[in-house]
């Protein structure tokens, strides 16, 4: 009965995420960045918010307490009694610099929902919703003949569903099958000065580049544990996910009109450079691998390593836009979290986090390489009476272009998530 009520939990629950698919894809709004127009846009690693105090560690993780999506591998470690759910939140404020241009933003929405569930004792399943990229930004200025306008929206979504078991002692494996899809849009505007024309109207043109993402992904991770003693232990693991063609469209259209007293008129958009994505379009092989120490159910530290060959990867330039270039991306985390006493004081029952990063990014402008790092602080407030975590995050950005920074940005994050940690499969026996 346990394994059929398991099933039928984590089915009912893909089919209620199944259903936010429109409203999610319509509030990818975390993003705020004109770095975020180049490519498939800001990549997300999966970290929930408990993960982003600690650097966004997570390869090596296990603890069977907090979902663990960044290594499927561990969805095994649940225990058998236990149900999970995490959902997260993301604010951000931005400040940018270009040049003497200065500027500030703000943005956030909905980061990730996910659940966990035991199927036996030797297996673990996981479904959630997840960001894998997002494009957010609206810039513009002046030119020689009028002012121009560049604005960005939409990403890529994973609706996943992962399954996890254990081998031998120690040893765990698991995979996770993600439906991918999204649609991200790319506008420029631009107004010729009436003065220029030297009459009372002037030309106007929007060109908009589209690209439509329908597809599948996998992920393939392994976790090994060692116990050097009875409190000491080493975990090592590891991620795959192969590169892979991606499937949908991409299409530009241009639409002429004219500006005037009495307003803006377009004519009739013209689809120019429509194209499938198969072959034009990839994904590179994405590489992880982490270590983590725990010692005594009170400390984990963890070090991870990413690494993605984007060089590889084919994005198709369409008419009337510049053609993308990639570089190889890789990325170094590394975080600390403290809990005193599990069985201690309230305060002693906090779970203290700190953590950093450093991440070279796959996008190239014009030559220089995007990169940005990031600190890290946060804490998980256990609710009274309740197994529940709230996780807090407070996480500082820096992200700039090299050699020629281009545009710099800093952010501050803060991310709020709620760990629900209940016993859905427990039978009180009658005595």
């Amino acid at each position: 009965m346990r394994i059929n009520k398991a099933f039928l939990t984590l089915a009912a629950a893909v089919m209620a995420l199944a259903a936010t698919i429109p409203a999610t894809q319509a509030q990818n709004t975390m993003v705020t960045s004109p770095y975020s127009r180049y490519g498939y846009g800001l990549l997300n690693d999966h970290a929930t918010s408990m993960q982003r105090a600690m650097g966004g560690v997570g390869y090596a993780m296990n603890s069977g307490r907090q979902i663990n999506v960044m290594n499927p591998a561990s969805y095994a470690a649940i225990d058998s009694l236990t149900f999970l759910f995490d959902i997260g939140m993301d604010m951000s404020l931005q400040w940018n610099r270009e040049g003497s241009k200065y500027g500030r933003d703000f943005g956030g929405g909905l980061d990730y929902i996910t659940m966990q569930v035991p199927i036996t004792k030797y297996l673990g399943a996981s479904a959630g919703l997840l960001p894998y990229s997002s494009v957010g930004y609206a810039f513009g200025g002046e030119t020689d003949n009028g002012n121009e306008t560049r604005e960005g929206s939409g990403g890529l979504n994973q609706l996943y569903l992962g399954l996890s078991g254990k081998i031998v002692k120690g040893l765990t494996v698991g995979a996770n099958i993600s439906y991918l899809w999204g649609e991200m849009t790319n506008t420029a505007f631009g107004i010729t000065d009436p003065g220029v024309t030297g009459g009372t109207t002037a030309p106007v043109g929007r060109y908009q580049h589209v690209i439509d993402v329908k597809d599948w992904h996998v992920n393939f991770g392994v976790q090994y544990t060692i116990n050097i003693s009875r409190l000491n232990s080493l975990t090592f693991g590891a991620t795959f996910s192969p590169g892979k063609d991606l499937h949908g469209h991409t299409f530009g259209t241009v639409t002429h009109g004219t500006s005037s007293s009495s307003g803006i008129q377009f004519s009739t958009p013209d689809t120019i450079g429509y194209s499938r994505l198969d072959g034009n379009f990839t994904l590179p092989d994405t590489w992880g691998a982490g270590i983590a120490y725990k010692w005594n159910q009170r400390l984990l530290a963890e070090v991870d390593f990413t690494y993605q060959n984007w060089k590889d990867a084919k994005f198709k330039a369409i008419e009337g836009w510049e053609s993308t270039t990639f570089d190889n991306r890789w990325k170094v985390a590394a975080g600390i979290q403290y809990q005193p006493n599990p069985r201690g004081s309230y305060l002693s029952r906090i779970n203290y986090r700190i953590g950093g990063f450093y991440n070279h990014d796959y996008i190239t402008i014009r030559g220089n390489n995007v990169r940005d790092y990031g600190v890290s602080a946060g804490f998980g407030f256990p609710v009274p009476s309740f197994k529940t975590l709230v996780n807090l995050t407070f996480e500082y950005r820096h992200r700039q272009a090299h050699p020629d920074p281009l545009v710099k940005e800093q952010y501050f994050n803060i991310a709020i998530g709620v760990n629900f940690n209940e016993m859905w499969f427990w039978r009180n026996k009658l005595r």
